[in-house]
């Protein structure tokens, strides 16, 4: 397939709502989706990412707006006939069915009908995909997580839908196999070649799975973006905090800085992205851009530094890094990541310390 057909819109969701009685779970989203590739929908419980996934399925009806995959609406198309196939979170297999019984139950829904051969063909097929045919014999009770997962994945591509919907597909497995399996399933679905939309609560998931993501909140759309521009460039305060941790300080602008937070001095950002004077704004810096010491930081004649002196007041030991927390004179806290290597010469908790950050490493919100 040529590039220019991968980048190509293959779904449109077009000012997509949903209403419940008196509740807007879906407010007029708009997403554009790539063919081939994989798109997450990201955002805490009750935001409207699973409703907008179950309105693709058609398993719930839009309020308003269109949804079209592939050139074709999806409005008239029922669930039972649409090309899509989903994966619940609870992978929904059959108890009293084999793991070959269950990747065969969706191809005999199949119209027109396949024979039994075309049939065993097809889940022998999908099974080998997935490092599964050993254990075509097993119920679901007989397999772990992991495993239960895979039969539900080679369900829902025997038919070779052009648009796989995956819900919380991970929130089921144990926490320490989740980072080996999540790059099992991506690898699978680069494999196969199948458009997926992802949808979780886990931005650590969906950074690792996902080419772009979409942040949602209450019903709306609030940025698409592939994971390293989200998490440097975020566009709102929902977004800075959602992903990853971070240092959000409130104020307005004077002089180029943001001045009357609870910083100890105005702070300066960066010239290219300053609101226009007296606009209220907010500004994000991460913990890793953060810099301890137990000096005042040198004067290096470039960027202008964001200064202060703190006292830690606790640290967290993570292993790769450390998570300190710390306590500005003026009495707001702050958090900064600092590495393990060189840990020895790493300041203790109770010391008096300087904090520092460039300009440039903040970002400036104004919503």
């Amino acid at each position: 397939m040529a590039a220019d057909d991968r980048d190509s819109t293959y779904l449109r969701i077009e000012g997509v709502s949903k209403r419940f009685d008196d509740t807007l779970a879906v407010d007029g989203v708009t997403l554009a989706v790539r063919r081939q590739e994989i798109f997450a929908l990201l955002g805490s419980s009750g935001c409207g990412k699973s409703t907008l996934l179950r309105m693709i399925a058609g398993l719930e009806r839009p309020s308003g707006g269109r949804i079209v995959l592939d050139g074709e609406d999806l409005a008239a198309i029922p669930a039972f006939r649409r090309p899509t196939n989903m994966m619940f979170q609870s992978y929904a297999l059959f108890p009293h069915m084999s793991a070959a019984g269950n990747v065969a139950f969706s191809l005999r829904q199949e119209r027109p009908r396949l024979s039994r051969v075309q049939i065993a063909a097809r889940v022998a097929e999908m099974l080998e995909l997935v490092q599964m045919q050993r254990y075509a014999a097993r119920k679901p009770h007989e397999l772990s997580g992991g495993q239960q997962q895979r039969v539900a994945l080679a369900r829902s591509l025997a038919r070779e839908p052009k648009l796989l919907l995956l819900d919380e597909p991970l929130a089921a497995l144990d926490k320490q196999i989740r980072q080996h399996t999540r790059l099992e399933l991506v690898s699978l679905i680069r494999r196969v070649g199948v458009t997926c939309i992802l949808v979780t609560h886990d931005q650590e998931e969906a950074m690792a799975m996902a080419g772009r993501i979409g942040i949602m909140s209450e019903g709306r759309l609030l940025q698409v973006g592939a994971p390293d521009e989200i998490y440097e460039h975020p566009r709102c305060r929902f977004a800075a905090e959602f992903i990853g941790e971070t240092n959000l300080f409130h104020g307005r602008i004077e002089d180029g800085r943001l001045a009357g937070s609870d910083f100890p001095v105005p702070l300066a950002i960066d010239a290219g992205g300053a609101p226009p004077p007296g606009a209220e704004a907010w500004l994000s810096v991460r913990p890793e851009r953060v810099v301890l010491g137990r000096h005042p930081p040198p004067a290096d004649g470039g960027a202008p530094l964001n200064a202060a002196q703190a006292d830690v007041a606790e640290i967290a030991y993570l292993g790769s890094h450390s998570i300190y927390h710390l306590r500005l004179h003026g009495g707001r806290g702050m958090i900064a990541s600092v590495p393990g290597v060189g840990r020895g010469e790493a300041p203790a908790r109770g010391e008096a310390v300087w904090v520092w950050w460039r300009a440039p490493d903040g970002v400036v919100l104004t919503q």
